[in-house]
């Protein structure tokens, strides 16, 4: 396509915007950047004709159209009053002139063709590199001017673009790939999330077999992090203000807290994060240098009121499940403590087939936004060296992020890929100097002195609803057998093979095997389908005349076909 795909993407934009203005003269354009992929452009349709996802293919072409007759992208520097006459008509545009000015930055208009946006560059040298055929506009979707709900609700219009209509195929191919993998979908075939418009979007309602997935989930993170010395801790899902006021949590999420009152004058928030709750555990007893380190470890609900619109399936909820775990220590303490967890994350992720691909972010502050942290300059520069070392020691190779910190320290965050082979984080190990001495908690050093402990937050699980969309859309839901939520399906073909099936269960169950029975009226192939296609369990048993005489078992797996009749005894050591 272009010398440089983010530059030919935002050039898209442009032609784009100029095809909207031709075809809807009253549609007052607003930004439109490269964004992963493609790019995306807001237009204010208000004072005209409207626009559907049906007429994209009409706007489509005529932007092919237009590229006929485009060539170079011409820059011009205004001045504010020709900027101004220029856009007279455009309050967006006006806008952003106003903050251009402010900046003390110049007002740059580019050229190509009959279309003249307001833009600081970053386009083609020649237009005539876009290939018409490696593009296409996608969906529509409404976005609040400058993301504020406040503002005027506009339309965007989203679309991909490729270096060649080879590669746009085959993204096309993955979209469809990864439809078909929504966990959205998945989840209904398997039964294992609901969600009620009663119970409100946002609050995910797990059904038995979602709970049983979860539960697995929950069982092999905590057996893996007690052989580390974590121990489970619980606590409420509300606390008086004043806990977050302290944390600094009240500020940062401000605009995302729940609160609950009631009639008889009470005042709470729902925890937006668990690791306050955590301190007060720490602070309900004089703790000693010879107590630490100690170490915390919680699966539970905290909320977060999300934007609505942003709210979808269980990427985005307003309750979300969040494996949580504290460690107080000493100083002299954190190296070996974080390559614990490091060595958590690696044993953990490795039976999932999560560790295939991934890097490492040293997650670090924004330089340009001291005022974001809390904690001294001091504890920061030594809190981000040690995560360094301990990167380099432990040959993580982890990539310098600024501005990705959390609000009280440096973190390392393990980045992943899902099924469309976007990066999302997951694990966490986050640094913190800062909280302990909000909270003023001390320990006795050898000394006699009170000093503060050092507090270290890892989520190795993370969020257990973005950790299902993960494994759901990579694997399509097909769970390998210890996580599967039913592992066996029993399905006698007839009246007569249901007691013996029966028998089967109850055996299974007694060697905590999750097991479920199908003796419905469906055809045998029909039920093989539903298990094995819908359901996704990953073994079959078939029980006819020859099992009911034999007292054997014929199993089926999903993934490698027939195995062949078999004992019981030869069936658990197989499940096993």
């Amino acid at each position: 396509m272009a010398e440089n795909i983010e530059h030919a993407r935002h050039s898209l934009a442009h032609l784009l915007a100029a095809a909207i203005t031709e075809l809807y003269p009253e549609a007052l354009p607003t930004i439109g950047p490269a964004i992963e992929n493609g790019f995306y452009y807001d237009f204010d349709f208000s004072g005209g004709e409207s626009i559907t996802a049906d007429d994209l293919p009409r706007v489509e072409e005529h932007m092919r159209e237009i590229l006929k007759d485009w060539e170079n992208f011409e820059k011009a520097e205004l001045s504010e009053k020709d900027a101004r006459d220029r856009f007279k008509n455009n309050p967006y545009k006006l806008e952003l002139i106003d903050e251009i000015i402010a900046s003390g930055q110049p007002i740059t208009v580019y050229t190509s063709g009959e279309f003249i946006d307001l833009c600081g560059g970053g386009h083609v040298e020649n237009a005539k590199n876009i290939k018409p055929d490696s593009f296409k506009l996608t969906s529509i979707a409404g976005a609040y001017w400058r993301g504020n709900e406040a503002n005027q609700m506009l339309t965007r219009i989203y679309g991909v673009a490729f270096d060649t209509k080879e590669e746009l195929e085959t993204y096309e191919r993955k979209i469809e790939e990864a439809k078909e993998r929504d966990h959205r979908k998945i989840g209904k075939e398997m039964d294992l999330f609901t969600f009620s418009d009663l119970v409100g979007p946002g609050l995910p309602l797990y059904t038995p077999k979602g709970t049983a997935l979860i539960e697995a989930l929950q069982r092999h993170i905590e057996k893996v992090c007690r052989g580390y010395g974590f121990q489970k801790v619980k606590n409420p899902h509300i606390a008086k203000m004043a806990l977050f006021e302290t944390s600094g949590h009240a500020q940062k999420f401000a605009d995302e807290l729940f609160t609950v009152t009631s009639a008889k004058g009470h005042e709470f928030a729902l925890k937006p994060v668990q690791c306050p709750h955590h301190t007060q555990i720490y602070a309900s007893q004089i703790r000693s240098y010879r107590d630490l380190p100690i170490r915390y470890m919680e699966s539970d609900r905290q909320y977060r009121a999300e934007k609505s619109g942003e709210v979808g399936g269980l990427n985005r909820v307003y309750a979300i499940t969040v494996e949580d775990g504290h460690v107080f220590c000493r100083v002299d303490q954190i190296k070996d403590e974080i390559r614990g967890m490091v060595n958590i994350i690696k044993e953990f992720y490795e039976p999932l087939g999560l560790l295939e691909e991934y890097w490492v972010s040293l997650s670090v502050r924004d330089p340009e936004h001291p005022e974001k942290y809390i904690g001294s300059e001091e504890d920061w520069k030594t809190a981000e060296s040690m995560l360094q070392e301990i990167s380099d020691e432990m040959e993580l190779n982890a990539k310098r992020c600024e501005g990705e910190a959390a609000l009280y320290g440096p973190k390392l965050d393990f980045m992943f890929k899902d099924a469309m082979g976007k990066e999302i984080q997951i694990p966490t190990v986050q640094l913190d100097f800062a909280t302990p001495k909000r909270f003023e908690l001390t320990y006795v050093n050898d000394k006699g002195e009170k000093v503060n402990p050092v507090m270290i937050h890892r989520a190795i699980l993370g969020s257990y609803e973005r950790l299902l969309v993960l494994l759901i859309e990579r694997t399509g839901g097909k769970f390998t057998f210890w996580l599967a939520p039913v592992q066996v399906k029993i399905l006698p073909i007839g009246e007569g093979h249901r007691e013996y099936a029966q028998e089967i269960v109850e055996h299974l169950k007694g060697k905590d095997v999750r097991v479920e029975l199908d003796d419905t009226d469906e055809s045998l192939g029909k039920r093989i389908y539903a298990a094995q296609q819908k359901e996704r369990v990953p073994y079959i048993i078939v029980i006819g005349d020859n099992e009911v005489k034999n007292k054997t078992v014929t199993l089926e797996s999903r993934d490698d076909g027939k195995l062949g009749e078999m004992s019981l005894e030869e069936l658990i050591k197989k499940l096993k």
